[in-house]
Order: structure tokens, then C-alpha cells, then sequence
């Protein structure tokens, strides 16, 4: 999820964290002698949606080089390894690229690791877990989790997306899937490029059944620089509570057909 005005911060969302101070804390994994990593994410990964980066360093006084990455974590399901082939001498420092999987909220993200596959001075090659420094996987497993919360009692869609003139119109749907706690739509945020406005009085709120607020999609800027630059022009948050939970931001799912209308627009407008 993106920082600055307007984002709720869902780090306190988590309902179905509120048991979790009765658990026993993961037990942290033990730092491993010449290696050090922590975990960042580049506005193109949060673009990606599942990339980040593991910055490893090599503290080390011997040299060696990484063949593969993956993130080893119990918050996380597997993806697979990235291959690479990257040598570190000792002081050196690279950013390796690497993929989360699904979340999985009934459990904690931690202990968080990179797995490596590493050799040393041209021998075999091994698997060694370095602890992962940093927030940003915790907060990501708090952010998605806090999303499927919202989403589990009712499911947000697009639907009947059409160009409309210098406008593209259509529905975002809330359907009642689970629980019987009033969901409550607050607002619909804009991404750098396109704003979406609701033509319904918020707050909006589902009982039962389904909650349909018409929407109309027009450019906020045709500044080259904008349009060039941002990474997440289709990126609309929807904030959503349900019951006395605190808003979440849940972003509007769009298929490709309906980014490529979006996309479209712009370019019709802009081009004018």
C-alpha cells in the first residue's frame, strides 16, 4: 500500500489479531556469522504488488555468491526461488530482488528470513537462512490481512464499466458474503492520475444483500510528468469498515478490459 494523505494506517485493523497477545512470540532466529540482509520495497514493487527486496550484505572477510532467493516465512505460502547469480565480496552490499506469496492470517509473519542458496570459494553450493531487519514484510502481512478481513464479510467488486463522453462509468459493488455486522463505505480515493467519484451520500452502508454505488471515473491531470511517472494509475482505495472496526483500505479490483478503458481515457482526454 502507498503512504501520504488520505491512507489509513492498519497496523491497530486486524480484528482477528486481537487474540494474538496470548500467543507465545515466535521464537527469533539467530543471526548468522558474515551475512546481514533487512527487507525494503521500491514504489515499483509496491507497484508489482508482490515484489520487495532483500539488501544482504557481506560482513563478513570471505567472499561468496548467491544462486537463488526466497522469502521463509509462516505469515507467507511459498513462491518459488529467484535465480540469480550475484558475488559479494566482503564489505559489499546488493539488492536482490525477490516475491511474496498469499498472506496467511492465522498466522504471525514472524520469524521472516531470506532463504539463500549460497557457495563459498567454488565449493558446494548450500541453503542458509538470514534474518530479515525491518517492518516492511510485518506491515504488508497487517495491511493484506486487514484487507481479507473486510473482504470476507463482503467481497468489493467493479462492474458495468463503460466510456462515457470524457468519463468512464459504472458500478462498485459490495455484496454481502458472511456475519451480519453493518459494512460501511466512508470514501473512494483517487490515484495520481484518475479520480473516481461516487454518486451516492457517504457514508453508504450494507445491512444485507448488496450495496451498489454508481461511479464515474475522469482524469485528474494530463501533466506529462504525472502520466509518465506513476507507477499505480489504476490504484483506487475504497475505505470500508465493518461494525465499530476502523477503516480499511481496499482496493477497487479491476480486471485487465476494465484498466484498459481506464487507460483509454486518459489517453483520449489527455490527447485533446
Amino acid at each position: 500500500m502507498r503512504g501520504g494523505a488520505g491512507w489509513v494506517v492498519v497496523a491497530l485493523l486486524l480484528a482477528g489479531c486481537a487474540g494474538a497477545g496470548d500467543e507465545p512470540a515466535p521464537a527469533a532466529l539467530p543471526e548468522l556469522p558474515g551475512m546481514a540482509a533487512e527487507s525494503f520495497r521500491h514504489r515499483s514493487d509496491v507497484a508489482l504488488g508482490d515484489g520487495f527486496q532483500v539488501r544482504l550484505t557481506n560482513s563478513g572477510t570471505a567472499p561468496f555468491t548467491v544462486t537463488s532467493v526466497q522469502l521463509d516465512s509462516p505469515g507467507f505460502t511459498v513462491r518459488p526461488a529467484r535465480e540469480l547469480t550475484q558475488e559479494f565480496a566482503p564489505g559489499r552490499r546488493y539488492d536482490l530482488a525477490a516475491r511474496f506469496g498469499a498472506v496467511v492470517c492465522s498466522a504471525s509473519p514472524d520469524p521472516v528470513a531470506a532463504l539463500l542458496t549460497v557457495s563459498r570459494d567454488g565449493g558446494p553450493a548450500e541453503q542458509v537462512r538470514v534474518p530479515l531487519a525491518g517492518p516492511v514484510l510485518a506491515d504488508v502481512h497487517a495491511e493484506q490481512c486487514a484487507v481479507e478481513a473486510v473482504t470476507s464479510a463482503a467481497p468489493v467488486s467493479v462492474q458495468g464499466l463503460v466510456a462515457a463522453g470524457d468519463t468512464v462509468t459504472g458500478e462498485v459493488v459490495l455484496t454481502r458474503a458472511a456475519g451480519s455486522e453493518p459494512v460501511e463505505v466512508t470514501a473512494l480515493q483517487r490515484s495520481v492520475v484518475l479520480e473516481p467519484v461516487l454518486s451516492a451520500t457517504l457514508p453508504a452502508t450494507l445491512e444485507d444483500g448488496e450495496l451498489r454505488l454508481p461511479v464515474t471515473f475522469r482524469p485528474a491531470t494530463c501533466e506529462p510528468h504525472a502520466l509518465a511517472e506513476t507507477k499505480q494509475p489504476f490504484l483506487f482505495p475504497l475505505l470500508v469498515s465493518v461494525g465499530e472496526g476502523a477503516p480499511i483500505a481496499v482496493p477497487l479490483p479491476l480486471d485487465d478490459a476494465q484498466r484498459g478503458l481506464l487507460q483509454d481515457l486518459l489517453g483520449r482526454v489527455c490527447a485533446g
